[in-house]
């Protein structure tokens, strides 16, 4: 599949190092322009991935980490629909900056391609939304997230559709389906970034 881009003048297809992210997203977010571009580019991703999420996780007070936070765009939303015990992690502080007060009751500045500093079974559902794309973060971290979940809990998350076959996430995913670590609730084609023709897999699993 063609790499398509969103007209960064950084294009995130062509990202290699943990660093390089980094750097463009803390330099993105100067004068709110991340913000700005999600608006102008009608980024859908938060809203769909909440609304699937929201259809599987009827209890409201569970624990949520939204990783790979970047402004709070998920954590508005899932605000919004009601969810409260939200924490948020992202490799870009700039970015974290610019998340409204009262969203999250815990920010971490992570690195989501290392293992994470939680203990097993630690919460009830990571997010991960925008992040498993070009350049940023690798497929092995499902396995992490269904570490850190706790059995019963929920995964929901979007998949570039240029890296989904590609980089090892499909086979990942139905891997770890046969060795029943997780069952697959939804997975779609989203339409993500319609507005620069860019979808990606939008999945919901609930973790043996």
């Amino acid at each position: 599949m063609a790499q398509k881009d969103v007209g960064h003048k950084v294009p995130i297809h062509t990202l290699k190092t943990t660093e390089e992210t980094m750097n463009l997203y803390d330099d993105w977010s100067l004068d709110d322009k991340y913000n700005q571009d999600m608006i102008d580019w009608a980024y859908s991703g938060p809203e769909e991935v909440v609304n699937a999420f929201a259809k599987h996780a009827e209890n409201k007070n569970i624990s949520i980490l939204d990783a790979g936070c970047g402004s709070g765009l998920v954590g508005k939303k899932l605000s919004q629909t009601g969810f409260s015990m939200l924490d948020g992690a992202d490799i870009s502080a700039g970015l974290m900056k610019l998340i409204p007060k009262g969203i999250y009751s815990n920010l971490f500045k992570i690195d989501l391609n290392k293992p994470l500093d939680f203990p097993d079974s630690h919460y009830d559902a990571i997010l991960c939304v925008g992040t498993f794309t070009y350049g940023h973060v690798r497929a092995k971290a499902l396995e992490e997230f269904t570490r850190v979940v706790k059995p019963g809990g929920l995964i929901g998350f979007t998949i570039n559709e240029g890296v989904f076959a590609e980089h090892g996430f499909e086979s990942l995913l139905e891997r770890m389906v046969l060795d029943r670590k997780i069952v697959e609730l939804e997975l779609f084609l989203s339409d993500y970034l319609a507005s620069k023709d860019v979808g990606a897999w939008l999945g919901i699993y609930r973790v043996l």
